[in-house]
């Protein structure tokens, strides 16, 4: 190894397992909630990190996923009435994704919703915190 330090690859790869079971409860939370709000899986997980306005590129690193992915996606919370397109306010060739007063409050019950029943709720807010200052430090 060329660290110096011990690796367990045994625990390496549960701990692969384990993050990969944990997306794929995430993903089917996240279906089966937004049913209820006419929303796909993907057009979800746009309104859930659409903290603010930013690009369609910007969403799509936060989606993980192609822009031309979020373009689609953005095509139908457009005609929604969900979100609008925005002029950049640096660059003008860009345009931004920005919610709409309907999106923000659809925004709003999705958080709710998807918070319930979470795969994570299990976990005290400390344990959720240490969670994600591990994950971070495995992924920077």
């Amino acid at each position: 190894m060329d660290s110096g330090e011990k690796r367990d690859l045994a625990a390496e790869r549960e701990i692969c397992g384990l993050v990969a079971e944990l997306a794929r409860r995430i993903d089917d939370h996240v279906r089966r909630r937004v049913v209820e709000l006419e929303l796909t899986g993907p057009q979800a997980v746009a309104l859930r990190e659409l903290t603010g306005p930013m690009t369609m590129r910007e969403l799509a690193l936060r989606m993980g996923c192609e822009p031309s992915n979020v373009t689609y996606i953005a095509d139908r919370l457009e005609k929604q009435g969900i979100v609008e397109r925005q002029a950049h306010p640096h660059d003008r060739r860009a345009k931004r994704l920005a919610l709409t007063a309907q999106g923000a409050a659809l925004r709003e019950q999705l958080i709710k919703i998807l918070s319930q029943g979470s795969p994570l709720a299990g976990l005290s807010y400390e344990e959720q915190k240490s969670l994600q200052d591990l994950l971070l430090k495995a992924v920077r």
